[in-house]
């Protein structure tokens, strides 16, 4: 039994009928698909903190599944959202509740989480207001990710649409009450968030203009709020290529948070930046192609030493050793075929606690 497994979400408008469940071979960087677990168009997937559950977006709303000693899932249940289908899923570091982004209908819904692992009632749920600049693209809300800060007082609503990201307090009952706006570059499309290990830091990418955005996050003294400083911006993109039909799209830390992550679709790259845990700031490593079209998501292996690429126009994942010191990415095998992979997920079996 493999101690690693990787759960790739798809749409499951072709051949793919939802998470596919792969075993991983660490020392080797390869892939083997073991099963799939039926979900209608499981785009977005996240798991607990604190137990053996995994949470999945699916047309129906959202499900829950148990994730057994093997790797394998076991369904508990699901329930609906009250809107649009969503895109984006995340939970607080208790596992009381669950975030749901709602691309489609600009609206953040809060669902309480039960001690077995199961999705419960809604607790809250909010419709963003307000209009963006780009025609079809970002001219009304689209809440792209929704993310809870480290200290578990707040949840950041990234809204592609208006170029904000909304902070919300959220209380004992999952109720959200607006405390902060960040109000990105114009035409910016922030799509996800990621905070660094120690919480101090906040890396936010943006579709449209190709950048990573770092934001420092401390407490106010006077007041006791936590507010978020710019500190840097950076681009996703190899010097002096044509944004034009490029969009920033996955970004994650490897496991020893000393480099982050991203990928750029229309592009077809990844890039990777080293991370100063004391100031924040990036510094790129290398922005090469992935051999694949559209990488709507990546993940990295355990080893810190191999990234995986989702490559959800060329129905495939390509992997690839990373060499930090040359500064190069080198292909590991052939590219595996799975139907439209919109996003993946790595996790050490070890350290889910089971019952």
């Amino acid at each position: 039994m493999s101690q690693y497994v990787m759960y790739v979400g798809t749409y499951t408008h072709g051949t793919s009928v939802g998470i596919h469940i792969y075993d991983m071979d660490v020392e080797k960087g390869r892939l083997k698909e073991r099963t799939m677990v039926p979900i209608n168009n499981a785009s977005y997937i996240t798991r607990a903190h604190h137990g053996p559950y995994l949470y999945s977006i699916c047309d129906e709303g959202v499900a829950s599944f148990r994730i057994q000693p093997d790797g394998n899932l076991e369904f508990i249940n699901q329930q609906g959202i009250r809107g649009m289908r969503g895109c984006y899923l995340s939970v607080d570091a208790e596992d009381r509740f669950l975030f749901v982004a709602g691309y489609h209908d600009g609206k953040i819904t809060v669902m309480k989480l039960e001690k077995d692992g199961s999705i419960g009632k809604i607790c809250d749920g909010i419709f963003h207001q307000g209009l963006g600049s780009v025609a079809e693209r970002n001219f009304r809300p689209h809440v792209q990710c929704v993310i809870p800060t480290p200290d578990n007082r707040y949840v950041c609503a990234v809204d592609l649409g208006v170029d904000h990201v909304k902070v919300y307090e959220f209380d004992e009952d999952g109720l959200l009450t607006l405390t902060d706006i960040l109000r990105c570059e114009l035409e910016s499309a922030p799509r996800h968030m990621l905070f660094s290990q120690d919480g101090r830091f906040a890396y936010l990418i943006s579709e449209l203009k190709n950048n990573i955005t770092v934001y420092g996050y401390k407490e106010n003294h006077d007041s006791g709020e936590m507010l978020f400083h710019k500190v840097q911006r950076v681009s996703t993109l190899p010097e002096n290529s044509n944004p034009r039909g490029c969009a920033a799209s996955g970004m994650k830390f490897s496991r020893d948070g000393n480099y982050l992550y991203c990928s750029n679709a229309g592009n077809n790259s990844i890039g990777i930046f080293s991370v100063d845990k004391e100031t924040g700031y990036l510094t790129t490593v290398c922005i090469l192609p992935i051999s694949g079209d559209y990488p709507k998501d990546l993940d990295v292996f355990p080893d810190n030493r191999h990234v995986i690429a989702l490559n959800h126009e060329s129905n495939s994942i390509t992997i690839f050793k990373v060499d930090y010191e040359k500064k190069t990415l080198i292909m590991n095998g052939p590219p595996l075929y799975i139907e439209t992979p919109n996003c993946g997920m790595v996790v050490n079996l070890a350290e889910i606690e089971n019952g």
